[in-house]
């Protein structure tokens, strides 16, 4: 474009006009100009894009050469995708340039028919209508060219600012780019800061008494977390929790702080034996503070199934599922009282109560609990204190399910399934609990049912982790046909509403509203009684509830969490109770899980290498059971051995279908719950087959299966 041979025209610098049909001319604007003739209306049409689009070009290069000194380098991808989108914009404007010289060359003849048909001697009002057409022929063909030009101007405009867009999407890569390197730096010099000052400050090497776990201990199961450093040591608080001997995992000296008392192990857990049916335990060993590289163990984690992801317990807090499922019960007494309703609705407005309190230990307990083994179970007997028992059991293993039944001698039942499914996105996690809740009362036979809401966890690379819960929730009442439905809001930055809001509204079978539920699933919630007047529809009643602050009740309000709860994972006082060692267990009770109590107590690394035992082992049991199974079925009868309770489902071959002979199946029964269709809801589902409690009477627990 920058050479100077006689006779050349810049196309950057030339004006390109039409003169008629097959003329048009290139000039300068000086010395230069050309005249050209071309064979055809269309060919003539053809020449002029053509040198407009070059035109466009030359220009674009020359601003490009211009600007090369001050400009940030782009990736070849961006200016490739670029021009790949300028050159589909200069393609559609020569096609609406084509259309447009279609439509002005048969809108021209469109006018000389006219006016030919003006010459003829017809009727006045035929002569009217000719210039009718005539004018809207006109009118159409200057709307057209109209169009064309508005698509040049846009088309121009693109070129132009196409270098400022690109620039700043530059800008912006460098940008995320440069956070997260600077980010990871820090990461990196906050961890040897930590791993620096405790080697100066923590407890001086001759110091008697006091080990240091050995460097080889537990490193097979820290996975990811080998950049690490090994001289981290980690202390409890000052209470201690200690196990007996028979559980394979009773503290030593190296888990015990400077500051501890001079009470020997033994005489401690004598002494914690003989006031474990007195009270209940109101301290848990307090969380290390244990640096972890985060990046090096999320960074292959995005998109995929959360209970697939091989986790260590860094991001774990010492409960399993079965036992957080457990503290679903933590305000039981909301069955309690809606048992002594005579009015469905207002017991509706319980058990509506009770739905949102099962939220409430969640707002700051950000730390994964551990997923249970197959076959784990844990029960809480609190019959005496109040008034139910309750049992979980892991029933299925991929998709994770856990089954849980809770019955009280105050007149109800609590059974549910749940299945926990979960998506790590990068900058969230969203837990979504599949199943169905149902709650009976055995007075009035009233059974409701309903399912939970989704979780999500906010902030996990970067930032203060924060939870939100956000859905809804209908709770319908079987045998009467009430219903509840409550909306659990999502926060957002831009709305003035109380952050964790949940409304509700309880309605009869026609739909009419009775009371309106407000407060927030972490703190509390209120009643209002809704009682519409003559005339008044449901919506003028929800309004007048809200109102009617003289019939305000308060349903549920949260318990305080216990002194120190921040450095004890923020357990309730319930959640602190949950993992202390009971005698006369099943030998499946998460109590016993060595991994989950190594965690507790402080040792980590330990934790680690118990869980990928564990986790090798359920794997090993799996396949075992797939091959005899899959023996079985070739053979066309059972093993001959007998099997337990819990195992005889691995034998019981009629139930495998003919196309499934050929494939590995994973026979699997539970042992205290029976998979069968639900008579309310028609799903499948698991339900307590009883026995359990029998069992634990008689300590009879040859059926339980060996999984820690």
């Amino acid at each position: 474009m920058r050479h100077t041979c006689r006779g050349t025209i810049n196309l950057a610098t030339a004006n390109i006009t039409v003169e008629d049909s097959c003329n048009f001319v290139i000039s300068n604007g000086g010395t230069q100009t050309y005249h050209l003739k071309a064979s055809s209306e269309v060919e003539r049409q053809r020449w002029v894009t053509a040198l407009e689009l070059a035109k466009a070009k030359a220009v674009k290069m020359l601003a490009e050469s211009d600007e090369s000194g001050d400009e940030e380098s782009v990736s070849q991808t961006d200016k490739t995708e670029l021009q790949n989108t300028l050159r589909t914009l200069s393609s559609k404007v020569e096609d609406l340039s084509t259309c447009n010289d279609l439509i002005a060359k048969h809108g021209t003849a469109l006018q000389r028919s006219l006016s030919e048909l003006e010459a003829l001697k017809l009727p006045a009002e035929s002569n009217e209508k000719i210039k009718q057409v005539n004018e809207r022929a006109t009118l159409f063909r200057i709307t057209s060219n109209a169009m064309i030009n508005a698509c040049r101007d846009f088309l121009m405009l693109a070129q132009t600012h196409s270098k400022k867009w690109q620039k700043s999407l530059q800008y912006e890569r460098d940008q995320r780019i440069r956070l997260e390197e600077t980010l990871e730096q820090l990461a990196k010099q906050h961890n040897h800061l930590e791993r620096a000052f405790r080697g100066a400050t923590v407890l001086p090497a001759s110091t008697p008494g006091i080990a240091r776990p050995g460097k080889d201990q537990g490193c097979a199961g820290k996975g990811d977390m080998s950049d690490e450093d090994d001289e981290n040591e980690f202390f409890d608080a000052p209470e201690i929790i200690t196990m007996p001997e028979s559980l394979g995992h009773k503290r030593t000296g190296s888990n015990i702080s400077g500051a501890s008392s001079d009470i020997s192990l033994d005489e401690q857990y004598k002494h914690q034996l003989e006031e474990t049916k007195k009270e209940k335990r109101t301290r848990i060993p307090y969380k290390p503070n244990y640096s972890l590289n985060l990046w090096s163990i999320m960074k292959n984690c995005i998109g995929k199934e959360l209970s697939k992801i091989p986790m260590p317990v860094n991001f774990n807090e010492p409960l399993s599922i079965l036992q957080r499922l457990t503290e679903d019960l933590e305000y039981h007494e909301l069955l309690d009282r809606a048992a002594k309703c005579e009015n469905s609705l207002e017991q509706l407005c319980y058990v509506a109560a009770f739905t949102v309190s099962s939220y409430s230990t969640t707002v700051f307990r950000t730390s994964k609990p551990f997923n249970p083994i197959l076959g784990e179970t844990f029960e809480l007997d609190r019959l005496e204190e109040n008034g139910y028992r309750s049992l979980c059991e892991q029933v299925n293993h991929h998709p994770p399910a856990a089954a849980h039944h809770a019955e009280s001698k105050n007149g109800w039942t609590l059974r549910q399934e749940i299945k926990i499914t979960s998506k790590f996105r990068g900058k969230y996690l969203s837990i979504m609990p599949l199943g169905t809740i149902h709650c009976i009362f055995h007075a009035t036979g009233h059974h409701y049912t309903w399912k939970k809401v989704t979780t999500t966890v906010h902030n996990i690379i970067v930032g203060k982790l924060w939870i939100d819960q956000s859905g809804e929730i209908d709770i319908v009442n079987h045998k009467t046909g009430d219903k509840c439905n409550l909306k659990f809001v999502p926060y957002s930055y831009f709305s003035r509403d109380v952050a964790r809001k949940v409304t509700g509204e309880v309605t009869d079978p026609a739909g009419r509203v009775h009371f309106a539920l407000l407060g927030t699933w972490d703190e509390k919630m209120d009643c209002f009684k809704a009682q519409p007047a003559a005339g008044e529809n449901g919506g003028d009643a929800r309004q007048r509830g809200h109102e009617a602050e003289e019939s305000r009740v308060t349903l549920w309000k949260r318990n305080p969490l216990p002194k120190n709860a921040e450095n004890m994972y923020y357990f309730s006082e319930l959640a602190l109770t949950l993992n202390a060692w009971e005698g006369g267990t099943a030998p499946t009770d998460s109590r016993l899980r060595p991994d989950q109590r190594l965690m507790e107590n402080g040792r980590w690394d330990e934790a680690n290498a118990e869980k990928q035992r564990l986790e090798e082992k359920q794997r090993l049991s799996r396949k075992k059971r797939e091959a005899e199974a899959m023996k079985a079925s070739e053979d066309g009868s059972a093993p001959a051995r007998p099997l337990s309770r819990c195992t005889a489902g691995a034998a019981l071959t009629g139930s495998l279908s003919p196309s499934l002979a050929g494939t590995p199946h994973d026979p699997y029964k539970a042992l205290w719950f029976e998979r069968k269709k639900d008579p309310v809801t028609k799903e499948l589902t698991h339900i307590y087959r009883g026995e359990y409690w029998d069992c634990k009477e008689r300590q009879d627990w040859s059926s339980c299966p060996d999984i820690f």
